[in-house]
């Protein structure tokens, strides 16, 4: 066995983190001297308890080492270890960076200039087609997108990202060969062919509440700066603001709604500290010494898109629409029209692209 084999079997054992792999290795030396030790002399390291020494002597019962690497390499993906070129620098930073990550896809050194993009898993129209519009633009500019292949805020990041022909990496909470949620299969696979899908958890790990929050410092900990486009004041996006603060990088929040719940989160953010964002130059505002800022609007001085040619009353619903969603009845409230004229006029909008109808009967533009 070899010292990174070792750090694979080390990093499939329960209870031993990276903070007391660290310790163990400071003590030992080497991660295979670690494994061959007895019982009393694990229990010399700080952190390390009989229950614990217990674990690492019995490593051999509980592992699989060679069913592990074999399950990696079927599944197309590899091992990079805290040593290796590819692991991700500004990862190594943190208090307690991950002893092994399983990697499919591909890591860049051009991802070192990466910013966390999070929010929450029950999101608005507002806050998905905000944070597609930051990821496209962020890609536009060569930035690497880092988010964590959730629902919401994280599938529409990547998907931004995707959109903007950049680069995006997905952090899993659970072990390589596990999408979740099931119906970001695609996703994923587009994610591998134009980034990475990465985690520390081993082979076929299940998620659960303890492995999410030790994914999200891994999103916060391999960027520059996190940015919460929607939240509420329970979400776990917040986590990682508090683990990018902790990191010493930069927190951005996009405001939204003051009447939405999903809108607070961030407001409570901005409010103790957090930069308002509202677009990627905001974001890169903060980092001029290292990006030379491309105006984002670079189609703005090309010719306009003549839109297409309305009807009085489809351009009166045009007007009181927004991105925000709205009902039938607050269009045509604010519109003065008939609700069958409305009716009409939004299935033509639609029809034209300019308009698109969202789950429960809401209509927001596009």
């Amino acid at each position: 066995m070899n010292t990174r084999e070792a750090l694979v079997v080390l990093n499939q054992l329960e209870g031993i983190g990276p903070i007391r792999v660290r310790q163990l290795l400071e003590f030992f030396g080497d991660a295979t001297k670690v494994l061959q030790a007895s019982g009393p002399t694990l229990t010399r390291v700080k952190g390390i308890g009989n229950d614990l020494a217990g674990t690492i002597v019995q490593w051999q019962s509980t592992t699989d080492l060679a069913g592990e690497l074999k399950r990696v390499e079927a599944f197309g993906a590899r091992l990079v270890f805290q040593t290796d070129d590819e692991y991700p620098e500004l990862l190594r930073e943190i208090y307690d960076p991950p002893i092994v990550l399983y990697i499919k896809g591909r890591l860049l050194q051009e991802d070192k200039n990466s910013f966390a993009m999070v929010g929450a898993r029950r999101t608005t129209h507002y806050g998905q087609d905000t944070a597609r519009k930051l990821a496209y633009q962020l890609a536009a500019h060569g930035i690497t997108v880092v988010s964590g292949g959730a629902r919401g805020i994280d599938s529409a990041s990547h998907q931004g990202a995707l959109s903007g022909k950049g680069r995006t990496i997905a952090v899993l909470g659970t072990g390589i060969n596990i999408v979740y949620p099931a119906e970001n299969a695609e996703l994923y696979e587009r994610i591998i062919d134009n980034g990475a899908v990465i985690t520390q958890f081993p082979f076929s790990r299940k998620g659960d509440k303890q492995s999410f929050p030790i994914r999200n410092r891994i999103v916060a900990g391999m960027t520059l700066g996190t940015v919460v486009v929607e939240a509420d004041l329970k979400s776990g996006s917040l986590i990682t603001a508090n683990m990018a603060a902790d990191n010493n990088r930069q927190v951005f929040a996009v405001p939204g709604r003051i009447d939405s719940p999903q809108s607070r989160g961030c407001h409570n953010l901005i409010r103790n500290g957090a930069a308002l964002c509202e677009n990627a130059e905001d974001i890169l505002a903060e980092f001029e010494q290292l990006f030379h800022s491309k105006a984002i609007g670079q189609a703005d001085d090309a010719e306009p898109v003549p839109l297409p040619n309305l009807t009085d009353h489809e351009q009166a619903v045009l007007d009181v629409l927004d991105v925000t969603e709205q009902s039938i009845d607050t269009v045509t409230a604010n519109s003065g029209l008939a609700v069958s004229t409305v009716s009409v006029a939004l299935l033509g909008l639609e029809m034209k692209r300019l308009a698109k109808q969202l789950p429960g009967k809401l209509f927001a533009r596009r």
